[in-house]
């Protein structure tokens, strides 16, 4: 924001003498050249002072924003987690974005704050000199009008505040919907968060109407002030003594003094609003930064007992102080180097444990230790948006040797020849073009890198391939692997490498219930070794009869399933008995991939010769090179940017080189006219035209009240005495009072279209997002999407409309003045022609630059809060490696970077600043040296209203140019949200006139007939001429090695991707001609990511409201939820935060099930359903499918072949075609591609 600057008293005084020069025929000409070149030089002088303060001033404020961001961003590293439960995301960026900008805003005006009442004291007393005691009327009318301005002040504030809440709320949501949209669509839930998102932003909108509306009686009263005290002290002056005549010089020069006034008057009141916002702001980021800090005490690093890496003694631990504790009574020890395994069902609190360790909990008693430095390896794989590599270095310096080490050891060596880019591909954001295998092991390889003394390892087995987890456990975290010697804890569910454990210890309900060495818990015949005997018995016996020969066989033992990339399923009750149970104990002793909590599952192994195992080393070692591709995520590639190596089959299928996703080219189009037409047609163009309208009539009665002054005090001149006074002042009077009602009526409209033109724009870009393609947010970065949301509407809702109106009285003024000039000294004209040629060339020079570096700041600008957001998500990461430093020089780094864009900015501002004021002195300088010229035909009275005018033009040039330039900068923003409210969407959601029956499908038959997709245009495909058939009922398997097209053909029958050619049918009925939601509401998922939004887990099952609380409880009873749900005291009411952290993986995992279970349509597809749970859970959740889905279709996407060999049908998919497609039994027979797969999984 720009402040305008007053008449130095230097000009005053020379327009008091050049006034009094054209009074005196008598006085010599060279006076008064003198007294126009005096003006010329306090002008300029004025000038050059005011544009070095400013300049201070501004950078001052970029400092202050700067410092908030740091500030900011380092207390986000070190919250504790109840806090970042409070605080999520969205309103710590909003933190940096909006509040820290306040702060910069104020920076300009803070000085107003001495100077304001300086000017208004000098001001009063030189109009004392002139008027005498009359002035003190105005003066008491000043004081009168404070009260008011502070009451209009406080309830612009309230306002503010409530508006900023609705802000944060709407932001945060639409976080979480961005993070979840494939989720919403293939449950058709976007319409109940449509509803959402748009009732929070009609509250949102109420706040904004109000506080428009008071900003119209502000402006109001800041227009009428000023004039009201010039009238009312000049009619004081005239009414009180007759012998008082108003002169010329008296008039002009108290106009000016009025004038003087006025600044600090029209400047106060946005002062105090600047200053109201700016501490809304302040109590935000006070509020942020006085939260609970993480104690880097909580874990004592130095003091141990000899021979032993972590110890916890007696310790209680919570994730808030308001909640139970999660971990009790902790008492354990891990020696130096031992191999420790942490066990236990679902939410025992295992991950839980590995926090309390690395001192991401809250302590109640008990003491930490843990020895030396510290690797982790989270649940969820962390990635960073950059190179693989520098995810790996993770900031270490590069040793070739070790670097290519930690690769092979992490099966990443043949992973890399796959990238386009080797380990220099850029990884996109949240690791998008890497399967969940891939990012588990690259953030494994993070902490093999570091070579780190204390490892732990929260489940990194779940997300990999059978034969992958083998390779890592053997090459990695077992005895012989590269880090053995270290102390390693490892979470697990899985019990195949158990034997090869130092020792176990066993998690329930939070507390230690078993710790022993492997042979030693089996010895004690407690709750685990009844577990592995239920589970895995033929292995326990052989551990019984002989555990050493286990252990030193270890080695020449080959683990022979191969995962297929998807999920496993439910079962039929169709076979005999025996086969049931031996089918139920192999199905235990696979392993499941995913990247949930599950870990790895106990492996089947078998001994196997080595020529045998020599074959298949090679065939695991070709499998690990394939990258999971079908798996279309959320992430980033640029929508002005192009991905080099996007060949494959999905978005996902491969990385970009570093150059095209680092670099976003800037749009250097100019902003045309159509952007602010689109505006207007916004607002409603009656009202644009209406606004403009009043304005030329406010500035018309201006221009009437101030030649009416002008006319009135020639009278002094002609008539000693001035009889007419009361005619005088009444129409001088109603004249402004005019002029402020045109004021306010237009401010009013202005509200009106401002708020009309926020609500169409926002409505136009919400629905265009909820119906865009899964493609546009794969391949757009959500930060991008979220920016436009933010920092765009807050533009959009809180900028557009004031500056257009400031825009509006800056021109009418402009013209205003030099009409004015023109009519009084028409000489003056011909100086207008040149003068008007430089303001045009420095106009459309400024312009263009101000336009690219406001475009170079908002594109600098995402990745700060790109970053900010990845380090929130990652902090404990980064904590636990002790990288909060250099983070912190990261993110400071970014924001230098964007204001290597801000400062130029500011620069270029003060370059504006001197060169229009130089032209606007130029102006005074020629109205002054013509009104001496021509001296004989003017009189006093039109010299003074042609001077007072001429004086005000360096301000008003000024301002229309700054606000032509803020307005383009700003009108920005409505371009980019047109252009994002116009992207290509998706099918219709319902088709009126092609609605399904109500109970369709009944069958549950699915039919692909000559069926080809392919991500998006211009890739390849996918699918290729698929035909099969479902029959209603059945149970059909989709297996196939990785990139086969399995999660593909899934995404199709969603119409997640869309037909190239051919056609689903389901129950006859061709899918392609219903509406989107049509489809998928009457389709089941349980898809592989279980991903929860903030708010009940009522809202989280049943969104719409459809079902009962019998209904709901039912769901949760059969999904084995109840007991969690009914032990909370809110029960369905009970709140999830933002991604459903309150919850474990598991939990999480279990409530995607009650969803299904409570729409229980016709089909069901399976993908990965239950990852992220125990075995004994596990089994739970097989019958619960068996039984309620009985009648069901279901589609299952089999990761362990075991799950589905009871299945009526299994569909063997190779590169996008059907390569078999009988039952198991037949296809085993057969001896093709499902037979091999089985025979590796010991199954045939």
């Amino acid at each position: 924001m720009w402040r305008p600057q007053t008449e130095p008293w230097g000009i005053l005084t020379s327009k008091g003498l050049l006034i009094r020069f054209i009074s005196n025929p008598r006085a010599p000409t060279w006076w008064g050249f003198l007294v126009a070149a005096l003006m010329f030089v306090c002008s300029t002088m004025q000038s050059l002072i005011l544009h070095q303060y400013f300049h201070c001033i501004f950078v001052t404020g970029l400092k202050l924003r700067v410092g908030i961001t740091g500030l900011v961003y380092r207390k986000a590293l070190v919250i504790t987690n109840s806090v970042k439960r409070e605080s999520t995301v969205g309103e710590i960026v909003n933190l940096i974005s909006v509040d820290a900008q306040r702060f910069m805003d104020l920076a300009p005006f803070l000085n107003l704050i001495w100077s304001a009442p300086l000017q208004v004291i000098l001001a009063i007393y030189f109009l004392w000199q002139i008027l005498g005691p009359s002035v003190l009327a105005g003066v008491a009318l000043i004081v009168l009008l404070i009260p008011l301005n502070g009451a209009v002040a406080m309830k612009m504030r309230a306002f503010q505040v409530e508006q900023m809440k609705s802000k944060d709320s709407r932001i945060r949501l639409m976080n979480e919907i961005l993070g979840g949209i494939k989720v919403l669509k293939l449950y058709a839930w976007e319409p109940s968060f449509l509803e959402q998102v748009e009732s929070i932003r009609q509250g949102e909108l109420r706040q904004l109407r109000k506080t428009a509306y008071l900003h119209a009686i502000a402006t109001f009263i800041w227009v009428c002030t000023p004039f009201l005290v010039t009238l009312i002290t000049l009619g004081v002056y005239v009414c009180v003594d007759q012998n008082n005549v108003l002169d010329a010089e008296k008039a002009f020069v108290s106009v000016s003094l009025f004038n003087i006034l006025k600044i600090p008057l029209n400047m106060l009141p946005q002062l105090i609003t600047n200053l109201a916002q700016t501490s809304v702001s302040l109590k935000r980021i006070q509020h942020f930064l006085s939260q609970d800090e993480l104690d880097p005490q909580f874990v004592e690093r130095k003091t141990i007992a000899p021979g032993y890496a972590v110890t916890i003694h007696n310790g209680t631990f919570t994730w808030a102080q308001d909640l139970p504790p999660t971990l009790h009574s902790l008492n354990i020890q891990v020696p130096t180097g031992a191999l420790v395994a942490v066990l236990g069902p679902v939410g025992c609190g295992k991950s839980s444990l590995v926090s309390a360790l690395l001192g991401e909990m809250e302590k109640l008693e008990g003491k930490v230790y843990v020895k030396g430095s510290v690797a982790y390896v989270p649940q969820q794989a962390w990635i960073q948006n950059c190179t693989l590599q520098e995810n790996v270095l993770f900031g270490q310096a590069l040793d070739p040797k070790r670097y290519k080490q930690t690769l092979e050891a992490c099966a990443l060596l043949a992973d890399l020849e796959m990238l386009p880019g080797g380990d220099q591909t850029e990884i996109g954001e949240k690791g998008i073009n890497l399967s969940g295998g891939q990012q588990q092991r690259v953030s494994l390889a993070r902490a093999v890198y570091s070579e780190a003394d204390t490892f732990f390892l929260d489940d990194p087995l779940s997300a990999v391939d059978s034969h992958v987890a083998k390779h890592i456990f053997d090459q990695v975290i077992g005895p012989e692997g590269v880090l053995a010697g270290k102390t390693r804890v490892l979470v697990t569910h899985g019990i195949s490498f158990l034997p090869q454990t130092d020792f176990i210890i066993v998690l329930a309900d939070g507390q230690v219930s078993e710790v022993g060495s492997y042979s030693a818990l089996l010895q004690h015949n407690g709750s685990f070794a009844n577990f592995l005997r239920n589970y895995a018995p033929a292995e326990v016996e052989e551990h019984l009869e002989d555990s050493r020969t286990v252990l030193q066989d270890a080695d020449d033992e080959m683990l022979l399933i191969e995962d297929t990339l998807s999920d496993h399923t439910d079962l039929t009750d169709n076979e005999p008995v025996t086969y049931e149970v031996q089918k139920q104990f192999m199905r235990q002793l696979s392993v499941m991939s995913s990247e949930g909590e599950g870990a790895g599952r106990p492996v089947l192994r078998r001994r196997v010769g080595t020529a045998e195992k020599v074959m298949q080393a090679a065939e695991v070692k070709a499998r690990g090179a394939l990258i999971q591709e079908e798996k279309v995520e959320m992430g980033t590639v640029s929508r002005w940017t192009r991905r080099a190596g996007e060949g494959g089959q999905a978005p996902s299928s491969a990385g970009a080189p570093r150059s095209p996703l680092s670099m976003t080219m800037i749009m250097a189009m100019q902003v045309k006219l159509r952007v602010f037409w689109d505006y207007a047609k916004a607002m409603g163009l009656c009202t644009a035209l209406l606004v403009s309208l009043l304005y030329m009539g406010q500035s018309a009665a201006a221009i009437g009240a101030n030649m009416w002054l002008s006319d009135w005090s020639n009278e002094a001149v002609t008539d000693v005495r001035q009889n007419n006074t009361s005619l005088r002042l009444g129409v001088y009077a109603t004249l402004g009072i005019l002029q402020g009602l045109l004021v306010l009526l237009s401010a009013m409209a202005m509200a009106v279209g401002g708020v009309q033109a926020s609500r169409s724009v926002h409505q136009a870009l919400l629905h265009n997002k909820m119906h865009s393609p899964q493609s546009f947010f794969d391949t757009t970065p959500s930060g991008r999407i979220l920016n436009c949301f933010s920092k765009d509407i807050y533009i959009i809702d809180e900028v557009l409309a004031p500056t257009i109106l400031v825009l509006l009285g800056s021109v009418y003024n402009s013209l205003s003045i030099l009409l004015v000039i023109m009519a009084t000294t028409p000489l003056f004209t011909v100086a207008v022609l040149p003068l008007a040629v430089l303001y045009g060339l420095v106009q459309r020079f400024y312009v263009a630059t101000s336009r690219q570096l406001k475009r170079l700041e908002s594109v600098s600008r995402s990745p700060i809060y790109s970053h900010f957001s990845e380090t929130v998500t990652g902090s404990s990461v980064i904590r636990a490696y002790g990288r909060s430093q250099e983070f912190e020089g990261m993110s400071d780094t970014k924001v230098d970077t964007n204001q290597r864009s801000c400062y130029p900015y500011i620069a270029s501002n003060r370059w504006l600043g001197i060169r229009v004021e130089f032209v606007g002195n130029c102006i005074v300088l020629f109205a002054a040296v013509f009104a001496v010229t021509g001296r004989s035909s003017l009189s006093p009275g039109l010299v003074g209203l042609s001077v007072s005018y001429a004086l005000q033009v360096t301000l008003a040039l000024n301002w229309m140019i700054r606000v032509m330039s803020d307005l383009e900068s700003n009108i920005v923003a409505m371009e980019r949200v047109k252009e994002y409210s116009k992207t290509e969407t998706e099918a219709p959601w319902l088709l009126e006139g092609s609605r399904p029956p109500e109970s369709w499908p009944q069958h549950g038959e699915v039919e692909f007939r000559n069926y080809s997709a392919r991500y998006r245009p211009g890739l390849e495909l996918v699918l290729k001429d698929l035909s099969l058939r479902v029959r209603g009922g059945e149970k059909v398997g989709i297996v196939g090695r990785t990139g086969a097209g399995k999660s593909s053909m899934t995404l199709c029958l969603f119409r997640i991707l869309e037909a190239a050619e051919g056609e689903i049918r389901i129950d006859g009925l061709n899918v392609a001609d219903i509406g989107l939601h049509d489809l998928r509401s009457r389709l089941t998922v349980i898809p592989q990511d279980p991903v929860l939004f903030s708010g009940s887990l009522r809202m989280n099952l049943d969104p719409f409201g459809s079902y009962s609380d019998e209904d709901i409880w039912r769901a949760l009873e059969l999904s084995h939820l109840y007991a969690f749900v009914s032990s909370q005291p809110a029960g369905l009411d009970f709140q999830c935060s933002e991604r459903g952290e309150n919850l474990s993986m598991g939990q999480r995992q279990l409530m995607c099930l009650a969803r299904a279970l409570l729409r229980k349509s016709r089909i069901l597809v399976l993908d990965e359903a239950t990852a992220a749970i125990d075995l004994e859970m596990d089994d739970l959740i097989q019958a619960t499918i068996r039984t309620q889905f009985e009648t069901c279709t279901v589609l299952t996407i089999a990761h362990r072949l075991n799950t589905i060999m009871d299945y009526t049908r299994v569909l063997v998919l190779d590169k996008g075609t059907v390569a078999e497609f009988d039952s198991p039994t037949n296809l085993v027979a057969a001896r093709g591609i499902f037979y091999e797969m089985a025979r590796d999984a010991g199954l045939a």
